[in-house]
């Protein structure tokens, strides 16, 4: 029973560390914001014989959020955020989706509008971002998450400029290392080479000289005969 109880310990302490890690080193992966509906208005409908819209909300890639009481045009409707079909989506940190709003057609669904939700979007204290397309919707959407995402993100990208300006200072000081490392050894070349070509130089003379000296002595010992 001690052991179990031992084991299940480890356990735990061994994920509250991943945990405290994961959230530690990699915070910007791990935080999430959701993005609830607090007002839409729709100006027109798509519907050709004046039947009640299906309206929704979808992000690529993920499942359609019907609005079931969005009915008609010109009206605006308010929700709390507590509705059965909440939230609309969930946005990642450093994270862009593309959303619109559509209305659901028996062949092809039509756009009231679609574009780039960001978190840097909800730039409102509250969190509040109110979307407009002429024509055809005005939208007010919350997430009072997001205003801490774009805080992150921003934070991010400062570190990432800070990141690429060390790595380009890095570069300049290695490539002048190498050109003087380059330099030098060419200069060392070049003396090592002119000494060689004077040692060669004084060892033809010295040989040239012996070679005269030889030659003396052999006439001298001819003229001696």
């Amino acid at each position: 029973m001690w052991s179990r109880c031992s084991v299940n310990n480890s356990r735990s302490s061994a994920v509250n560390l991943l945990c405290f890690f994961t959230l530690t080193c990699f915070p910007g992966y791990i935080l999430s914001a959701v993005v609830t509906l607090q007002s839409i208005q729709i100006y027109k409908t798509h519907e050709w014989l004046k039947a009640i819209p299906t309206v929704y909300f979808s992000c690529k890639g993920e499942n359609k959020t019907i609005l079931p009481d969005v009915k008609e045009a010109n009206v605006l409707y308010n929700f709390k955020g507590e509705e059965s079909w909440q939230p609309l989506t969930e946005l990642l940190s450093k994270k862009c989706k593309r959303c619109g709003f559509y209305e659901q057609d028996l062949f092809k669904d039509d756009i009231f509008d679609e574009w780039e939700l960001c978190p840097s979007d909800f730039t409102a204290p509250d969190g509040k971002y109110t979307h407009v397309k002429d024509g055809e919707l005005n939208a007010t959407l919350i997430c009072p998450e997001c205003t801490t995402l774009a805080g992150d993100t921003e934070a991010g990208d400062a570190s990432d400029s800070r990141g690429k300006r060390i790595h380009t200072v890095i570069i300049i000081l290695i490539s002048i290392a190498v050109t003087i490392v380059v330099i030098v050894g060419l200069l060392l070349s070049c003396k090592y080479w002119q000494k060689r070509k004077r040692q060669q130089e004084q060892a033809r003379f010295l040989k040239l000289f012996e070679e005269g000296d030889n030659m003396e002595d052999e006439l001298g010992l001819e003229d001696v005969l």
